[in-house]
């Protein structure tokens, strides 16, 4: 007989979800997905582009409720496929109201889908949308933390916006870098991975006041739920971690981490 999993808490205080894939989801209906993540007190949700296929579709999602959310961007894997009329399409839409930020953009040297120069050059190049559109930056970044450092320190004084380094798993270096040019922090159900003391070592580094909590569903299911597809109703699992590395109370970090989103990705509410 299988060990029963616990059930998702239920928080007073709302949750921001920063990062998923509603597109990506494949195991209910979407309508379902949403209806359980305001169930347990998910408030607003940001689903994320990665390719010049879903730019589109993330624009129509974040027209099916007034609380759904999204960017525009073409992640490094996705590199080789970015071109000029990509680029016109993302400057096109990043100022619409229902997107809050480029992205997911960045580098992947781990596993090395796309060139590495020109994932190097694709990642400057949306950085710049973000300077001349005033929007924040939702970046990848796996096994190229030398890399980052260097293309964010060229647009330190354009950039005036920062973001956040998502599902963050790289190293000390690039999270004090990120800190202290006032970039946030998003962590995911890695943190509740038993083989993950590394990420709770940066979550533990980091200021609270510098955390965004996101799923990146369908992937990175937290425990108790691994092995299921993610979701954004999973979010208090890693809520609740969070609080627990770092030892505070959890109402102060759900607090404090809906804060953060609000300041990042909607400064005007």
């Amino acid at each position: 007989m299988s060990k029963k999993r616990r059930e998702i808490p239920v928080f007073d205080r709302p949750i921001i979800e920063t990062h998923c894939h509603l597109d990506y989801l494949k195991d209910r209906p979407l309508e379902e997905t949403l209806e359980q993540s305001q169930r347990v007190n998910i408030e607003r949700v940001i689903t994320i582009a990665v390719s010049p296929e879903n730019l589109a579709k993330v624009r129509e999602l974040s027209q099916i409720a007034p609380w759904v959310y999204g960017t525009q961007g073409i992640h490094p894997h996705e590199a080789e496929t970015y071109t000029d009329a990509v680029e016109e399409e993302i400057r096109a839409h990043a100022g619409d109201d229902k997107i809050v930020a480029v992205g997911e953009i960045g580098l992947d040297y781990f596993y090395d889908n796309a060139d590495r120069q020109i994932q190097r050059d694709v990642f400057r190049r949306q950085l710049q949308i973000a300077c001349d559109t005033n929007r924040p930056v939702v970046i990848h970044s796996r096994e190229a933390d030398e890399d980052t450092i260097t293309i964010l320190k060229e647009f330190e004084a354009t950039l005036k916006r920062r973001g956040v380094i998502h599902s963050f798993t790289s190293g000390p270096g690039l999270a004090r870098y990120a800190l202290d040019q006032g970039w946030c922090l998003g962590f995911n159900g890695i943190t509740t991975f038993n083989k993950a003391e590394n990420v709770r070592d940066i979550v533990r580094m980091a200021p609270i006041e510098q955390i965004l909590l996101e799923t990146d569903a369908p992937f990175l299911t937290p425990v108790p739920y691994r092995g299921r597809e993610n979701a954004p109703f999973y979010l208090p699992f890693v809520a609740e971690k969070i609080a627990e590395v770092k030892d505070l109370p959890l109402d102060q970090v759900l607090a404090q981490t809906y804060a953060n989103s609000l300041r990042t990705f909607f400064p005007e509410r």
